[in-house]
């Protein structure tokens, strides 16, 4: 048993390697292809709630209230499709009278392409951010395709979830909502669990930001710890040495004795970038008391509105599921191609920096936990 047990280690030892091996060969041959190309999904939430709603009829209605009331639908339609048909001519009929010119025949499904094409569009997006913005590869990819499309007419809304992060990732996703904002089409924030710091820093931009009764808003300070192993080292007898070029290209480390003259440049740093922060909040939010608000404090939905933090409070679900009354919506999201290496399980080093983000993300919301 013993013998046979060593067996198995040593075949499961050599399968792992051959896969190892096989996945290494698959990603230098693919080094120089695009490894991350994806595409853009897009679903009609209108179809989807008539959907539910289809499968709560069969189930709670009686069958013939279902067969009666499918054939009010398709005579309400003939009806409809009459009246587009009537329209149609008419204003075939109004163009002839106002120009010399020969005016084509307007068909029935010319009028109903016209009628679609005038019908408000609302497009609906999310961004779920870690520490260091990561779904901000594929927001990029997502408005560039909207914007393909987006009329000043339509609406964009952003369901954003984010407890803030570098100041640099939120500074690019923030740009990408700027994108929108530059078309003047109108921008909707919807926060259902949490918009802290950088997530804050990127809802701001918004025509209009929705939360939830208890999402957790605001947290417009910066913050930045660092541990530092000098003692250590200098009780282990390690010395560290640190080699610059510019006064301040380092100042804290984790492992140098950080001087006062290092801290103060330290702080006055983390003091210009709340000042940035402040700024930029300002110019979104005019009627906001940046004074009062930017303390790195947070806010639950329904005070955040009396701070003027934000304009309504609600769900995603209720803002979406009620646009859908009165213009088509479309979900749109960037979806990456799975790589062999995936496939086969064997992306160890994406899986430890994904494992290491999550960790560190989940930190930084505890930050902004008032439970």
């Amino acid at each position: 048993m013993a013998d046979y047990g060593i067996f198995l280690l040593e075949a499961l030892t050599i399968v792992v390697a051959i896969l190892l091996v096989v996945a290494g060969m698959a990603a230098i041959a693919g080094r120089n292809k695009k490894s991350e190309e994806g595409h853009i999904s897009v679903e009609k939430v209108n179809d989807e709630l008539e959907q539910y709603e289809e499968a709560l009829k069969e189930s709670l209605l009686d069958k013939e209230f279902l067969k009666q009331q499918q054939k009010d639908k398709e005579k309400a339609d003939k009806e409809k499709a009459k009246q587009l048909k009537k329209e149609a001519k008419e204003k075939a009929k109004a163009a002839k009278a106002e120009s010399k010119k020969s005016v084509k025949e307007t068909s029935e499904t010319e009028s109903v392409e016209e009628d679609e094409e005038s019908k408000r569009r609302v497009f609906v997006l999310d961004f779920d951010g870690d520490i260091k913005a990561s779904d901000v590869d594929f927001l990029r990819e997502e408005i560039t395709a909207v914007l393909t499309m987006a009329r000043k007419q339509d609406e964009i809304v952003v369901r954003l979830e984010s407890g803030g992060g570098m100041v640099h990732s939120y500074g690019l996703a923030a740009s990408q909502l700027q994108r929108i904002k530059d078309k003047e089409i109108p921008l909707t924030v919807c926060i259902d669990k949490v918009a802290a710091s950088g997530g804050y820093m990127m809802a701001c931009l918004a025509d209009k930001i929705v939360a939830a009764p208890f999402a957790i808003v605001g947290s417009i300070g910066v913050v930045a710890q660092l541990p530092n192993f000098n003692k250590i080292l200098k009780k282990n007898d390690i010395d560290f040495e640190l080699f610059t070029a510019g006064e301040y290209k380092r100042t804290v480390t984790m492992f140098g004795e950080n001087t006062d003259k290092a801290k103060e440049k330290f702080q006055s740093d983390l003091e210009e970038t709340h000042v940035l922060f402040k700024n930029h909040v300002s110019r979104f939010r005019p009627k906001l008391d940046i004074e009062k608000v930017a303390t790195g404090d947070v806010w639950y939905g329904i005070d955040a509105l009396d701070q003027d933090l934000i304009d309504e409070v609600g769900t995603s679900d209720d803002y979406v599921v009620a646009a859908c009354n009165d213009a088509d919506v479309f979900e749109v999201s960037y979806e990456l191609k799975k790589t062999l290496q995936e496939k086969l399980g064997i992306a160890v080093q994406a899986g430890v920096e994904k494992a290491m983000t999550r960790f560190l993300t989940m930190i930084q919301h505890q930050y902004h936990n008032k439970s």
